[in-house]
């Protein structure tokens, strides 16, 4: 098992599914949160879950509530609570609509990372994936200044960062479900 720890972005605000995607029943499990916590949990030893309120679950997990509750909803403050919460040299993420990441592509991105860098990101033909990688703890002054500036910019962040971009050819792993269309085309796949 991994030992760097994995954090789930599970506090958006899903405006564009209409619903809390958090929420969605998928493969098996009550909600994407359960299912994503059941196959990172295989894969890595310590598995938390990132969001604005841990109330709206009705699982036990490792959740790391956002230090900002205002209307907020970029993952910017996402990291700053997990910088304050998880004192390590570096942490793996991935968005809770991403299912479809398997142990190989984290594998991949894990191999590829290097303590020189600031962040290892996946990227495909269509851009980069920034919920899907290692941040390490050199970026966590720069996530509180643009917390504190309202910049939510992350794309922007690991342009100006030492950062790995590792490339995938396959984009199937990094189908996001972000609308009922997107959704409805994973569970026909899963």
């Amino acid at each position: 098992m991994i030992d760097i720890p994995c954090v789930i972005f599970a506090g958006g605000k899903s405006s564009r599914m209409g619903e809390d995607k958090a929420l969605l029943p998928f493969g098996g499990f009550d909600t994407l949160t359960q299912y994503q916590l059941t196959k990172l949990s295989k894969i890595f030893k310590t598995v938390y879950i990132s969001c604005k309120d841990k109330s709206k679950f009705d699982f036990h997990a490792n959740f790391i509530e956002d230090i900002r509750t205002d209307s907020v909803f970029a993952p910017t403050a996402g990291f700053v609570s997990i910088y304050k919460t998880l004192h390590v040299e570096k942490f793996f993420v991935l968005s809770v609509d991403s299912p479809f990441v398997e142990e190989a592509e984290i594998k991949n991105l894990i191999e590829s990372d290097t303590m020189q860098v600031d962040a290892t990101i996946a990227k495909t033909k269509f851009g980069i994936q920034p919920m899907c990688g290692l941040y390490h703890n050199t970026l966590k002054d720069k996530f509180v200044e643009m917390l504190e500036s309202n910049n939510h910019k992350i794309g922007f962040l690991l342009q100006q960062s030492n950062t790995v971009f590792v490339d995938f050819e396959d984009e199937k792993p990094f189908l996001n479900l972000n609308n009922p269309d997107e959704y409805k085309k994973a569970l026909e796949l899963i």
